[in-house]
């Protein structure tokens, strides 16, 4: 995707994601380092249209939730001795019991508290 369909993006749905999800004004735009992102064109346009960025750093795995999942995951891959994708498939599948519903939900939890964009 070029810098441009980015900025056609954000222009089309942007501030109706923020008012349909009633964001009011205290809310804080998160990208990521992809170039696009960062354009100085895409810059301009969070500048010109008021949005506040979080600041990222770049290559934060630890601060992903979905690593953590993954973690999770090849945790319990292994205590299944899963060796092989016909193994692993079905250990992860049905494997997690319980716990898949909040697995997602737990790995955010464990995020540090270092996110107030106040």
């Amino acid at each position: 995707m070029r810098e441009e369909n980015y900025v056609d993006i954000l222009r089309q749905h942007l501030k109706t994601s923020v008012r349909k999800l009633k964001l009011g004004c205290k809310w804080v735009f998160q990208i990521d380092n992809d170039p696009k992102h960062t354009s100085t064109v895409v810059a301009k346009w969070l500048k010109d249209n008021k949005v506040k960025v979080l600041e990222w750093p770049s290559q934060s795995p630890d601060l992903n939730p979905i690593e953590n999942v993954w973690a999770e995951l090849k945790k319990h891959a292994r205590s299944r001795r899963s060796t092989n994708l016909t193994r692993v498939t079905p250990a992860l599948s049905g494997g997690m019991g319980h716990n898949s519903p909040n697995l997602l939900w737990e790995a955010c939890g464990r995020q540090p508290e270092m996110f107030d964009p106040s």
